[in-house]
């Protein structure tokens, strides 16, 4: 059919008299559409660079306003999306944030002591307190509804639980020390010249009368001691002993199954403090006492 219309198109256009050029693109344009299969009627889609002309036209865009469905705006990002797409802050970030603004709203307070500035710092700084009050007073409910957290269990602190666990502790003393002396024995290093020696020296042999324990006094310059007369001269033991220099009076516990010294400490101690130390080392597990 395309023949037959377009010769009727160029007589019907010649009739008229119309000028060759716009005849020509009408019949051009006439003839493009006639060619186009019927169905397929639908604009083809803008390229590229047609939608960055009308992104750019101010009539096309702006004055008449059609919006991101014309390629003019793009779709702005809902709320949530924004929120989303900002990282979230840790809560350590939110505490050193926190005292950082304390820190400068004090600042501000102090160089420029007004009404308003220190106002603005009292409440905030008590609106930490309270945060701090609150965290406390969870903290010890905590405490109170999951024993397994509590260590006042273990060691009590309150008045009657303290005399209870004091008076439990020094029963089990009294029996580990009763038998002390089956296995540990004491090496008492002393000088003659040290005045606090002639102090220890009475204590050290009051202890070994008591618990029957084995105390050989060692004299590093080869002085005699009044408490232990039978004393012996050092020849090594006290290097032997792991210990270093000559600080004195020094105790050291030597385990005979093992072979093992443990010191016990340097210095002037009373009876009760000797005691519970060898107590400690010889039946009390690391880190269960505190």
């Amino acid at each position: 059919m395309r023949a037959p219309l377009t010769l009727a198109l160029i007589l019907s256009l010649a009739a008229s008299g119309m000028p060759s050029t716009a005849a020509n693109a009408q019949l051009v344009d006439s003839v493009s559409r006639t060619d186009a299969p019927e169905g397929d009627q639908a604009a083809p889609e803008a390229e590229p660079s047609q939608l960055a002309e009308q992104a750019g036209d101010d009539f096309y865009c702006r004055e008449r306003r059609l919006g991101e469905w014309f390629y003019c705006e793009k779709p702005k990002a809902k709320p949530s999306q924004q929120r989303a797409e900002q990282p979230a802050q840790s809560s350590s970030e939110r505490l050193a944030a926190i005292s950082k603004q304390l820190e400068e709203m004090k600042a501000r307070a102090i160089l420029e002591p007004t009404t308003e500035n220190i106002s603005a710092y009292i409440s905030y700084q008590r609106e930490q307190l309270n945060r701090a009050s609150s965290f406390a007073d969870m903290w010890r409910r905590t405490i109170w509804q999951n024993p397994e957290l509590d260590y006042t269990l273990q060691r009590p602190v309150n008045q009657l639980g303290k005399r209870t666990w004091l008076d439990s502790r020094t029963a089990d003393k009294n029996r580990v020390l009763s038998s002390i002396s089956k296995r540990y024995g004491v090496f008492y290093f002393y000088s003659s010249a040290c005045a606090a020696c002639e102090v220890f020296g009475p204590i050290m042999r009051s202890v070994s009368d008591r618990f029957g324990l084995t105390v050989m006094a060692v004299s590093l310059d080869g002085g005699p001691s009044k408490a232990f007369p039978n004393f012996t001269v050092d020849t090594g033991q006290y290097r032997a002993m792991g210990m270093q220099g000559q600080q004195v009076p020094a105790l050291v516990l030597f385990d005979t199954q093992t072979k093992r010294p443990m010191p016990i400490g340097y210095g002037v101690m009373a009876a009760d403090e000797v005691m519970d130390r060898i107590f400690t080392l010889t039946s009390v597990e690391p880190g269960s006492d505190f």
